[in-house]
């Protein structure tokens, strides 16, 4: 018996390794990874450009501390402003971290600007953490229940409705910042419509609100451009990111550009192991290896193929709602509960899970081939067509 807490409804299997795309577990069995650790594992596994990489430095340097200065951590945060046009960039170890970061940037915001109780504006079906601010901030009963008293300072919207934001602008003045995801991941894939963040930038700029994008799950190529936003023509002032942006070794980050830069001085936040030498490492070669092989022009593509095919072969079949997502993070909405299709799956070799109840997620490498999610999608239709069947 496992002396761990009981936290998970972990799968039955044990992973020993992985190449590629593919895991064995410790009877040697073979599996494809569609889930790629959930959007964490952007180069796949053992990469050797990655594995070399993380080799050399642990020879050199794993971690020093935060009071000195870390060459790592300034080509990181260099290459993130480089690639985001944002202009500063705070280190930490995980999504909740980097948003919790993003949410006392907004608190601070709003103080020094003498707003009594400053308020941000969050959504419903919206996941942004475990911690007690993030789980605040999540519009998910299930993951709040049994933690109250929340922390305060939230205000939730529905999803994808702008007028619902000026409703609140009109009628709560401490407003400071929005926070939202480009694409809900855990809430169910959900996107928003074309012109959404246009115009919510214009809302944040009429009452000098932060634009604060949380990019955990959708950002660092997995949409086919480095961040979700820049499929539009704005710039948020915050962004937040983690999962894919050490392939493996845990690293988040939260940017800040416009009127977020300059809010935090020496002493108002940390951290211990945040950007460190080997987590910066996985970052910038994540980065540079990305870039070299081309790897967000390849989920565009891979992505927009992926999608097209299980709308023709899914999407006449009854009970499937919808196909929803951009690049290489998909979700296929069922009209019930599926999440006996993961233990099925796991039976065939294929890694995947449910998110939301009743949406099927695929999140897989950015490394993934064509023949590879050929081999996905033969093994996915025909478990949800079996599974849709059923009476």
């Amino acid at each position: 018996m496992s002396h761990l807490m009981n936290t998970y409804n972990r799968q039955p299997v044990t992973f020993t390794h992985g190449e590629g795309v593919w895991l064995w577990d410790d009877t040697g069995k073979k599996y494809l990874d569609a889930l790629s650790g959930i959007a964490v594992n952007t180069l796949g596994h053992a990469h050797p450009k990655f594995t070399a990489a993380l080799t050399a430095q642990i020879g050199k340097l794993i971690h020093t501390s935060n009071v000195y200065q870390i060459r790592e951590q300034e080509l990181i945060a260099d290459k993130l402003c480089e690639l985001s046009k944002m202009q500063e960039v705070f280190l930490c170890n995980s999504g909740c971290e980097a948003n919790e970061a993003a949410i006392k940037i907004a608190r601070m915001y709003g103080n020094q600007r003498g707003v009594d109780t400053p308020t941000i504006i969050v959504m419903e079906k919206a996941f942004h953490g475990r911690t007690l601010a993030t789980l605040s901030a999540t519009g998910n009963r299930k993951v709040q229940a049994g933690f109250e008293p929340l922390v305060k300072g939230f205000v939730r919207v529905p999803y994808n409705d702008l007028d619902a934001i000026r409703q609140v602008a009109q009628h709560t003045p401490n407003i400071v910042a929005v926070l939202i995801e480009p694409i809900q991941g855990e809430g169910g894939i959900r996107t928003l419509d074309i012109n959404y963040l246009h115009d919510l930038r214009k809302i944040c700029d009429e009452h000098e609100w932060l634009l604060m994008l949380d990019e955990v799950q959708c950002g660092l190529g997995r949409t086919g451009k480095w961040f979700a936003f820049q499929h539009t023509d704005i710039l948020p002032d915050v962004m937040t990111l983690a999962k894919g942006l050490g392939s493996g070794v845990p690293v988040g980050a939260c940017l800040a550009a416009g009127r977020a830069t300059g809010t935090f001085k020496p002493g108002n936040h940390g951290s211990t192991f945040g950007g460190n030498p080997l987590a910066s490492t996985a970052a910038l070669t994540t980065l540079n290896i990305m870039e070299q092989d081309k790897l967000l022009d390849h989920a565009a593509t891979l992505g927009a193929w992926i999608k097209q095919q299980l709308q023709s072969r899914l999407g006449k079949i009854k009970g499937v709602v919808a196909v929803r997502g951009q690049g290489l993070i998909i979700g296929i909405e069922l009209d019930k509960p599926c999440a006996e299709i993961v233990g099925k799956s796991l039976a065939k070799g294929l890694l995947i899970n449910v998110t939301a109840d009743s949406v099927i997620r695929l999140l897989p490498s950015l490394i993934f081939s064509q023949a590879e999610a050929e081999q996905m999608l033969d093994i996915l239709c025909t478990l949800v067509t079996e599974f849709l069947a059923q009476e």
